[in-house]
């Protein structure tokens, strides 16, 4: 088995607006995750906030900014080392910006979260959006 230390990093943005968390189902699930948070690889010089304020810009087509860095673990269901960062919209219309990557995207209230994500939230998260979402 790969090593999450083997394997580039991922940074995940956790986008909140209007009272609800922008998440976006990918066109090949990984695993059972098929909605997630907008999130890609660190590249080479780029620092976390960094790659998940351009993946969600890559991703969605909205300007987001790094507002405060949530945690990292390993996921459980891919085995890969994984960065969130709370994020606030500067501007755009959220949509599947890359539709060989993104099928559609949503903005979930926080009713209807473990319809999309039924298999939790990593605890630091689902904190921040218990407290922003309600």
């Amino acid at each position: 088995m790969t090593r999450a230390a083997d394997r580039p990093a991922v940074a995940a943005a956790v986008v909140v607006w209007n009272r609800r968390v922008l998440l976006i189902r990918r066109r090949v699930a990984e695993g059972e995750l098929s909605w997630q948070f907008p999130a890609g690889k660190v590249e080479p010089g780029e620092s976390r906030e960094e790659a998940a304020v351009r993946e969600t810009r890559e991703e969605t087509g909205v300007s987001v900014a790094a507002h405060s860095f949530l945690g990292e673990r390993v996921h459980p269901a891919t085995g890969r080392l994984i960065s969130y960062t709370a994020c606030v919209v500067i501007e755009g219309t959220a949509h599947a910006a890359a539709p060989r990557e993104v099928a559609e995207v949503a903005w979930v209230p926080h009713e209807e979260l473990l319809r999309y994500v039924p298999h939790g939230i990593y605890t630091p998260v689902r904190r921040y959006l218990d407290t922003e979402l309600s």
